[in-house]
């Protein structure tokens, strides 16, 4: 995915989720994404997980991530409580409730969402954990 493996999904996103890409840009930023859905019970479906590969001049590290991110999902960057984020590869990262974010490199990030909150904290840092470049 972009350069990224997802190797870790976990347990809510089961046989019966369906996984679909997505490409789009928003404030010149492109964004590739896989989102995992399942069908509810009453009808419809719901976002299970995402997995986000960003690319753009203006994500040069985390803190400046961290302000894109904010103004992307309408966040109060005073009021977004987030924590730093251990990966193996030594990517500087931070994890809030629903998302992890770090970068693997200047201009690139990527985030794992958990927005319908199905996933909860540990299924969120083993799957951001997970997600590793394609060439290892």
């Amino acid at each position: 995915m972009d350069g990224f493996t997802v190797t870790h999904l976990p347990d809510p996103v089961g046989p019966q989720a369906s996984a679909a890409d997505f490409t789009y840009e928003w404030e010149d930023v492109a964004f590739t994404s896989r989102v995992w859905e399942q069908a509810k019970e009453s009808g419809g479906f719901q976002v299970v997980l995402q997995v986000l590969v960003l690319r753009g001049d203006e994500l040069v590290d985390l803190a400046a991530v961290r302000a894109f991110l904010a103004r992307y999902h309408e966040r109060d960057p005073d009021d977004w409580e987030l924590t730093d984020l251990t990966r193996d590869d030594g990517a500087p990262g931070l994890y809030g409730d629903t998302e992890a974010f770090w970068v693997p490199g200047e201009g690139v990030a990527v985030e794992v969402r958990d927005a319908s909150g199905l996933v909860g904290e540990e299924g969120l840092l083993a799957t951001a954990r997970g997600v590793v470049p394609a060439d290892l």
